[in-house]
């Protein structure tokens, strides 16, 4: 008996569907992406397996490299006190925009007195400007003075201490490194982080 054989149909996907739910996940992990700020002083990290995350808020960042030292701190309303305690410090005046525009900044490496020329800089700008460093020799410690500013806005605005990061290149020389260390002893703050790159584990 011959088998009846059965036409063979072409069969075809509608793709519509499919395609509106990845154009609308990509438009939603577009919008909701915050892009990274760059970096003034971009350091190579020595390499860790830890994978402890530092906070996003309450936090203050010592970034060494090229023997220099940067400054950054979490914090809009932060910052901007901590900059309001410098300036009565220091004797220097910022207008509301430049403390404004220090709120959205990333880290700095400049003396108090060059700071508002950083300031005013465009962003692009600012990363390319050649900034020296924080001063922190033993007759101008304007970094210890940063520490301790930005600790005591944190405690008024947050009502808490802010954690100390130190963020230092993988070549960079220990006396820098002791300095700060000694810095941070000095205002009794004994814990801190140390940031570095994330690597596989060995087996």
């Amino acid at each position: 008996m011959a088998k009846i054989k059965m036409k063979k149909k072409s069969t075809s996907t509608d793709m519509t569907a499919m395609c509106d739910v990845a154009f609308l996940l990509l438009t939603f992990f577009i919008l909701t992406a915050t892009s990274k700020l760059p970096e003034a002083l971009p350091v190579d990290t020595p390499s860790s397996t830890e994978q402890t995350k530092l906070p996003d808020s309450d936090l203050v960042t010592l970034t060494v490299g090229d023997d220099k030292v940067f400054f950054d701190l979490k914090g809009k309303d932060v910052r901007v006190k901590t900059l309001e305690l410098m300036a009565e410090k220091y004797g220097v005046e910022f207008s509301e925009k430049d403390k404004y525009d220090f709120s959205l900044m990333t880290d700095f490496g400049v003396p108090i007195g060059s700071l508002k020329q950083i300031i005013e800089m465009k962003s692009a700008d600012r990363i390319k400007a050649n900034q020296p460093g924080i001063p922190m020799d033993s007759l101008n410690n304007q970094l210890k003075d940063w520490v301790l500013n930005a600790r005591e806005a944190n405690v008024q605005i947050n009502r808490q201490e802010p954690k100390v990061a130190i963020k230092g290149d993988s070549k960079e020389e220990y006396g820098v490194i002791k300095k700060i260390l000694d810095l941070l002893q000095d205002q009794n703050i004994n814990s801190f982080s140390l940031v570095t790159g994330l690597r596989g584990k060995d087996f």
